[in-house]
C-alpha cells in the first residue's frame, strides 16, 4: 500500500494543486500556457534526448515505430467507420479515436510508474505515434476541415515546416544520432557522459510536476455534455484496448523478450493529442472535443492507478 500511495499521491496532489491554481486564480491562463511552452520546448526535449541517446538500436527500433504508425492509422480508420454506425455526427470522432498525448502526460505517468531509467522503452513506442501526429494526423485534420482540400497544399507545407522545426522532433533526431552512431557510448568510455547526463537530468527534472499541474488546471468538469462525451470516450477506450492486444501480440510474436508491454500499457490508456481543440471550427465542436479530452484524461489517471496496483 505504501508503494502504491507513493506512486499515486504525487499525481493526485499535483492535479489538485492545478485545480486550486485555477479556482483561486493563483496562475493566469497566460501563465499556464507559458508553463506548457516550457515543457514542450525545453524540459520534454531534454527527456527525449536522454532517452534516445542511451538506447541500443536494433531492427526492432525500425519496425516498432512503423508498427505504431500503422496502429494509429487503424485507430483513425476504425473511428471513421464506426462513428456513423453509432450515430456520432462530429467530424472529430476519428481524431478522438487515434493518437496519444504522450508528451504532456505519457512520459510523466510512465516515469512515475517505472522510473526514468526505463524512459527509453516508452520513447521507442512513442516515436511512431509522434511521427503520425506530426504528419498524417495533422494533414488529415486540415483536409477534413471546411475548405481544407482547396488550401491543403499551403497547409501541408506549413505542417512539414512545423514538424521539422519542432523541438520534440529535433530532440528525437539528436538523441537517435547520439545513440545510433555510438557517440554516447564514446562519451561513456571517456567519462564525459556523466556531465551530459547531469545536464539532461537537471533540465528534465520538473517535467512531470509541470505537466500534471497544467492538466489539473485544465480539468473543468462542470459543463461537460456527459451523454455524447461518454459515448466517444467509450468508443476510444474500446478501440484502444483492441489495438493494444494487436500491438502486444505482434511484439510477442516477433520479439518475445522485448519487455515493452509495460510501455504499451501506459501508451494505450492515454487521451488523444491535446492539440485537437485548436482545429475545432465552432464553439459547439470545441466544447465537444475539450470535454472528450478532459474525460479521457480522467480515464488515463484511473488507468494509471490500476497499473500502479497490478504492476
Amino acid at each position: 500500500m505504501t508503494d502504491i500511495l507513493t506512486t499515486i499521491l504525487p499525481v493526485v496532489v499535483m492535479l489538485v494543486i492545478g485545480m486550486l491554481c485555477r479556482s483561486k486564480n493563483l496562475i493566469s491562463r497566460e501563465g499556464i500556457n507559458a508553463l506548457k511552452n516550457v515543457v514542450v520546448n525545453i524540459t520534454l526535449p531534454a527527456v527525449l534526448i536522454g532517452a534516445f541517446a542511451t538506447t541500443s538500436y536494433t531492427l526492432m527500433d525500425i519496425v516498432i515505430p512503423l508498427l505504431m504508425f500503422l496502429i494509429c492509422l487503424a485507430g483513425w480508420a476504425l473511428g471513421k467507420v464506426l462513428a456513423p454506425l453509432l450515430k456520432m455526427n462530429s467530424r472529430f470522432v476519428p481524431f478522438l479515436t487515434t493518437g496519444f498525448e504522450a508528451g504532456m502526460l505519457g512520459y510523466a505517468l510512465f516515469n512515475m510508474l517505472y522510473g526514468s531509467s526505463r524512459t527509453a522503452e516508452f520513447a521507442r513506442i512513442d516515436l511512431g505515434q509522434v511521427l503520425f501526429v506530426f504528419t498524417l494526423y495533422k494533414i488529415l485534420l486540415s483536409l477534413d476541415a471546411e475548405g481544407g482540400k482547396k488550401q491543403g497544399g499551403v497547409k501541408m507545407s506549413a505542417l512539414i515546416k512545423e514538424m521539422l522545426l519542432s523541438p520534440i522532433i529535433i530532440a528525437i533526431i539528436v538523441g537517435v544520432l547520439l545513440g545510433a552512431t555510438g557517440l554516447y557510448r564514446a562519451m561513456v568510455s571517456s567519462g564525459v557522459s556523466g556531465i551530459f547526463d547531469a545536464c539532461v537530468d537537471f533540465v528534465s527534472a520538473p517535467t512531470s510536476a509541470i505537466i500534471l499541474l497544467t492538466i489539473g488546471y485544465d480539468l473543468v468538469l462542470g459543463d461537460i455534455p456527459w451523454a455524447s462525451t461518454g459515448k466517444v470516450v467509450a468508443l476510444r477506450f474500446g478501440i484502444m484496448m483492441v489495438l493494444r492486444l494487436v500491438f502486444i501480440g505482434i511484439l510477442k510474436l516477433l520479439w518475445p523478450e522485448s519487455g515493452l508491454a509495460a510501455a504499451a500499457n501506459v501508451m494505450f490508456i492515454l487521451p488523444p493529442p491535446f492539440v485537437l481543440p485548436v482545429f475545432a471550427d465552432d464553439a459547439e465542436q470545441r466544447v465537444y472535443v475539450s470535454s472528450a479530452l478532459s474525460v479521457s484524461t480522467l480515464v488515463a489517471i484511473l488507468g494509471f492507478a490500476v497499473l500502479t496496483v497490478i504492476r
